[in-house]
């Protein structure tokens, strides 16, 4: 590398790492507080993604698509976001901070950018909150139809009131148990699956991969023949860019990791074998248990009817076999795993919400915390979404859950398009200043170009999802605006905070590729190496027992 390009890196890194003027190293530069135990971190990543899609939601994909077109198109699209986390992964363990990729974009791109990124996750991870109160609602009614409404609302909202308003750690601890559960819930599904396709069943039938066969792999979706299959795969496809995620929970958490770059790093390297397990996997035996045409999930997943409790392919899978027992310990499992999904959310809004305060895009005040770390006012803002659940109140509750998810897939993909320009400049950057990548944490193989491949094809999603509205006699501007409202509203917003601000992108020489790096360095360098996830399992474990033993003893 030239001297000069040297010499641009290591004066910031100089002039960056002066502490003297720190009396002492920040748990957090911006203010939150590093609670999130190595244990915590892995199954948070392992299970904070896993929620109401891949049990109930990816029936969708198996009526649009078929049981070939839904492996085939989860297969795919797990090597886009592979691809994006390839990067995410590398600009995240650098630079550990509350907010991750969302100031990325700001820092790094363009300041509009990044004002763009902020809102549309919040009101991403937002809505996804009543969304999931609506599917638990519709997951309940398998053991009853007359569990109100409204009681099951209200009390979601008090208990992730309980779990993120006191301290980081009750959420961390509550999403290692509920994600346990998910674990659990998808080791059971896999081992039905092959159970049971091989005979192992009430009715003694070793049905194999009937289902590809009879009514067949490639299903007919819109139009018929080879392009109504084409369509077929392009609804499984878009079924996928619904379920699969990951990336942005990691980085969102690690600014609030006791041991950010290590244990950041393995949640990220988890996310590969994840895709293949628990999404790819996943949609295999949904098509293996269940016919695409399946008259119960028809009719469960038909917006114009009213839905009943069987909304996932296994149960209904379950129901059609005769088995009893697992079925409502199935519904069990989907109850906890929904809930920690809506979880999850409360926790990444309110983030999201601060990190846009701390780089002035949403007011000052928003950066006001607790003792604890809590950014309480981001949080009470966060917890007026979850009322939106009440509108499930209405008989048409799975109608409600098939607009959100259409406003929202938008969104989602437009997280990952964001993730993957933001890594463009990143890498743009660390060349024009001489930063050697390998030097970093975690190091992304293949880049640019595995960048380019994710973003190119999240790209082409974002434009398509939606499709079907422009077919002859398809047209209608509700569901225009369902798919489109989130891209307008980000360009909008992009515009608008140009105009106003005048902003200007970020040159290659002038990204600020140092920023809170050295203070992280310090702060790294002053606490002991985290133990592995399952001694710190076990360490917390004995902690707990220790704690239950000396209590019983003082009493006694």
């Amino acid at each position: 590398m030239s001297s000069s390009k040297v010499d641009v890196y290591e004066s910031k890194t100089a002039v960056t790492s002066d502490h003297s003027s720190i009396e002492e190293i920040p748990q957090n530069a911006d203010g939150l507080v590093r609670s999130l135990s190595n244990r915590q971190i892995q199954w948070i990543a392992v299970g904070g993604s896993i929620g109401t899609a891949l049990f109930v939601s990816i029936g969708w994909g198996l009526i649009e698509g078929g049981p070939g077109s839904l492996f085939l198109a989860f297969f795919i699209y797990a090597t886009f976001i592979g691809a994006i986390n390839n990067g995410m992964a590398e600009m995240a363990t650098h630079m550990p901070i509350s907010g991750s990729f969302l100031r990325f974009a700001g820092k790094w791109v363009d300041d509009a950018f990044g004002f763009v990124a902020g809102w549309n996750f919040f009101l991403y991870e937002a809505i996804l909150i009543p969304f999931e109160i609506s599917a638990l609602n519709l997951v309940l009614t398998f053991w009853r139809d007359d569990i109100p409404v409204g009681a099951v609302c209200g009390a979601c909202i008090v208990l992730y009131a309980v779990f993120n308003v006191f301290a980081v750690k009750w959420y961390g601890e509550a999403e290692f148990w509920l994600s346990t559960g998910k674990v659990l819930l998808i080791i059971i599904l896999f081992c039905f699956t092959f159970i049971t396709m091989v005979g192992g069943n009430p009715q003694h039938d070793a049905y194999g991969f009937r289902y590809w066969n009879t009514p067949g792999a490639f299903a007919e979706y819109i139009s018929t023949g080879t392009k109504g299959r084409f369509e077929g795969f392009l609804g499984a496809l878009f079924t996928a860019a619904w379920t699969i995620v990951g990336p942005e929970y990691i980085a969102m958490v690690a600014g609030e990791a006791i041991y950010p770059r290590s244990t950041i790093k393995q949640a990220f390297k988890t996310v590969y074998w994840r895709f293949g397990i628990f999404f790819v996997l996943g949609s295999l035996c949904v098509g293996i248990v269940l016919p695409s045409n399946d008259p119960t999930l028809l009719h469960v997943l038909d917006t114009e009817g009213t839905a009943s409790g069987a909304a996932s392919p296994y149960i209904i899978a379950m129901q059609n076999l005769g088995v009893t027992g697992l079925p409502h310990l199935t519904n069990a499992l989907l109850v906890t795993s929904i809930f920690s999904a809506g979880n999850s959310y409360v926790y990444m809004a309110t983030r999201s919400l601060y990190g846009l305060s701390l780089d002035g895009m949403a007011p000052k005040f928003l950066r006001a915390t607790t003792r604890h770390g809590i950014p309480y006012y981001c949080f009470i803002i966060t917890m007026v979404f979850p009322f939106l659940s009440f509108l499930a109140m209405g008989s048409g509750s799975a109608q409600a859950i098939k607009w959100l998810v259409n406003l929202v897939t938008a969104s989602q993909v437009l997280n990952y398009v964001i993730m993957g320009i933001t890594y463009t400049f990143f890498f743009r950057a660390c060349k024009a200043q001489g930063l050697d990548r390998k030097s970093l944490p975690y190091y992304g193989w293949f880049q640019p170009w595995c960048n380019y491949y994710g973003l190119t094809f999240c790209s082409i999603i974002v434009i398509i999802q939606g499709y079907t509205v422009f077919l002859p006699g398809k047209w209608d501007v509700g569901t225009f605006f369902t798919y489109y409202t989130m891209i307008f509203v980000c360009i909008v917003l992009f515009v608008g905070w140009k105009v106003v601000k005048k902003t200007k992108f970020v040159k290659p020489m002038e990204a600020d590729l140092v920023w809170e790096a050295p203070i992280i360095d310090r702060y790294e360098a002053s606490i002991e190496p985290p133990l592995g996830m399952w001694e710190d399992v076990y360490a917390s474990t004995l902690s707990l027992l220790r704690i239950k033993r000396n209590k019983g003893m003082s009493e006694a």
